[in-house]
């Protein structure tokens, strides 16, 4: 079978003979991939031109919509991909990871994209800024989607994990993606882009696919599209520096692996709970995808005192694993993804030995349940051992990407935190400890060497995700060996893929580009209170300035009494006249709740619940005798989508709130946010 790449629009094979593909557990045949004669010009063209237009139409709120369609469509389809993934040498458990992880990361963000997102193309950053001495320049943040592609290169250890984790917040940004997986796997990744195209929930030109070499597309990136990498970091190195990314300046992130760790606290006793953990931890990253994560445990750092025992516990551990076939029931670790990688591995392990003894496994004949030892691409656990690491270079430098771990000793915090430095920039890293005191002095002197950081203890050990997941909300990546890169975070790589722009202006226009009201714009009024009107009908900016209400004693002894709050400043009037008021004040809660009474509209209406309130800020303080007066101004409105169980379709309507005293200076300014219902049509 020859793989097709997608491009333009159409399933095309390469010219020529191809790059064979062969079957990790038997050697078997699986796929021919080559990508000779097509045009990659065009490709990246045809993202542009017809996939970024429609992408950009769409909404934040539905390119989120067809994440979490396209996460369903995949999961519906699993059983073919766990099938195709067996030949990778990947058990059940490891294929899960990159199947069904992956489409979670599409829920992932097609939640967070709705929740912190407007139902709009432009995203609004932040808040305001006053430039001028009477507001009438100010200045604000956008973020816009560029018009390009982006450039997703992937690692072979994910065939899709490591393709949807990047083109989520890529289609969620409104950008299109060409994927170019690593030759060796690409036709899981094909199969599954596959499903993707078929299932047409995505706009045509959103996926592209190339099965086999790049050929010349960094000749055609602009300083529009996006590259992101993830793989050795020679070869990172050597396409950060493509002559075209340098002198477009195209925006790179990469993502190579590093030489992560674990470090044992120094309280972590054989027999302890935390001592099992590390254990049971470093054993685990040895084991699943057969040690091939970039994320992977590569140098478990010891106390000396513990390291015989370390060494004992997890050579027992680890010659329990079974090896073999994954379609095998006892199986419960599989191949390397082929064997040039096995050999690779195998001239890592040699060179690691030059400062480091082997303590367990490293042997090239070993017990293989179902699969085929001389085809396959089967490697041993094996763990090594440096007992002089801070003058041993191998290991802080050469990294044996397979199921290959080296213990090593610390005397001293200050030794355990050079160790972890020495691998010159990890993407995680963790430390198994009780100690809080010992947690905060090696997390504070390591993480600037690392793109995150896990600490484990029996508190948390039985629902940690463990040391090599990276999570959605959370950021992947890491400094210097690791790439410099960021991807994941949560919005940040949404963000990563528009461009931010500063606007400067009157809040007026600046209201008019945003759709977001801004304080001191041009504001309508209508005889109508807003409460009154319809999701559809209220318009960005529309403004009510309610009656007056002046604040009375009696408002702070009832407010305190039905509050509990009788807190000095309210009620004793010889402190209260020390303190930083000078006087009795009311409650910060008062004014605000007397606020909602004063624009509140109490019939039945539209306006069907308070949904929040954000960015409360206590201005000045209100005291007897003040009278405080509210204006409330339409700032944004979110329209939801209908689900099947509501019966009415409704939007979020955020108000901006601003409480004045007599001297027309704030008192109170905050947002509150409604649901608001939609007219039927």
């Amino acid at each position: 079978m020859k793989l097709q790449s997608y491009v333009a629009g159409h399933w095309v094979e390469g010219e020529g003979q191809g790059v064979q593909l062969l079957n990790a557990v038997n050697g078997e045949p699986v796929a021919e991939a080559g990508s000779r004669g097509i045009d990659f010009k065009a490709m990246l063209d045809y993202g542009r031109e017809t996939g970024g237009p429609a992408l950009r139409a769409l909404t934040f709120h539905q390119r989120a919509a067809r994440l979490k369609a396209l996460g369903k469509h995949l999961i519906e389809h699993k059983e073919e991909l766990y099938r195709i993934s067996a030949w990778t040498g990947a058990t059940r458990a490891d294929s899960w990871i990159d199947i069904e992880g992956g489409a979670g990361t599409l829920f992932t963000y097609s939640s967070l994209v709705r929740r912190e997102l407007p139902n709009d193309t432009v995203m609004v950053e932040g808040e305001m800024e006053h430039l001028s001495k009477n507001g009438s320049f100010v200045g604000r943040h956008i973020l816009t989607s560029k018009p390009g592609v982006a450039v997703h290169i992937n690692a072979y250890n994910f065939p899709c994990w490591g393709m949807l984790e990047k083109m989520a917040p890529s289609l969620a940004a409104g950008v299109p993606v060409v994927i170019k997986p690593a030759t060796v796997s690409a036709y899981l990744t094909a199969a599954m882009v596959r499903m993707i195209v078929d299932s047409a929930i995505f706009p045509e030109g959103s996926v592209q696919l190339i099965c086999g070499s790049a050929g010349d597309l960094l000749d055609h990136v602009t300083e529009q599209d996006v590259v992101t990498f993830t793989g050795s970091a020679a070869t990172g190195r050597q396409l950060r520096s493509h002559a075209n990314v340098v002198a477009r300046s195209v925006p790179f992130n990469m993502e190579a692996d590093s030489l992560n760790c674990s470090i044992l606290g120094q309280g972590a006793v054989p027999g302890s709970a935390e001592f099992d953990i590390f254990v049971k931890e470093v054993a685990r990253e040895m084991t699943v995808k057969a040690g091939q994560k970039c994320t992977a445990i590569r140098r478990a750092i010891v106390p000396a005192q513990h390291l015989d025992a370390v060494q004992e516990a997890l050579s027992q551990r680890l010659a329990k694993a079974v090896i073999g076939d994954p379609a095998q029931e006892q199986v419960r670790m599989g191949a390397l993804v082929g064997r040039d990688q096995r050999e690779d591995v195998w001239a890592a392990v040699e060179t690691l030995q030059g400062s480091a003894q082997v303590v367990c496994g490293g042997e090239r004949e070993f017990e293989v349940v179902g699969g085929s030892a001389e085809a396959g691409a089967f490697f041993q656990p094996t763990l090594l051992r440096c007992d002089q690491p801070l003058v041993s270079d191998a290991v802080h430098s050469v990294e044996a990407f397979g199921p290959v771990s080296t213990l090593m000793p610390y005397g001293t915090t200050e030794e355990a935190i050079e160790l972890a430095r020495l691998g010159r920039g990890s993407l995680t890293g963790s430390l198994v400890t009780a100690d809080n005191r010992e947690a905060r002095e090696i997390i504070l002197g390591t993480a600037v060497y690392h793109g995150r950081m896990l600490i484990l203890n029996a508190d948390c050990a039985a629902e940690s995700t463990g040391h090599g997941s990276p999570l959605p909300a959370l950021v992947h990546g890491g400094p210097g060996r690791a790439g410099g890169g960021e991807e994941l975070g949560g919005l940040r790589a949404v963000k990563h893929y528009m461009q931010r722009t500063a606007l400067q202006g009157s809040p007026t226009t600046l209201t008019a580009i945003t759709g977001e009201y801004h304080r001191g714009g041009d504001t309508l009024t209508t005889d109508v209170h807003p409460f009154r009107k319809y999701f559809d009908d209220l318009q960005v900016g529309e403004t009510l300035v309610t009656h007056r209400r002046t604040v009375t004693e009696a408002d702070i002894v009832n407010f305190g009494c039905l509050s509990g709050d009788h807190f000095y400043a309210h009620f004793d009037e010889m402190a209260a006249k020390d303190s930083l008021f000078g006087k009795r004040v009311a409650h910060g809660y008062f004014v605000i709740s007397a606020a909602a009474g004063m624009f509140v509209e109490p019939s039945v209406g539209p306006v069907l619940a308070n949904y929040g309130l954000d960015n409360l800020r206590f201005v000045e303080p209100v005291g007897i005798g003040d009278t405080i007066q509210v204006k409330i101004t339409v700032k944004r409105k979110i329209k939801k989508d209908k689900r099947p169980d509501e019966q009415r379709a409704t939007g979020v309507v955020v108000w901006a709130v601003e409480v004045i005293n007599q001297h027309d200076e704030p008192v109170a300014l905050y947002d509150i946010l409604t649901l608001v219902e939609i007219r039927e049509s």
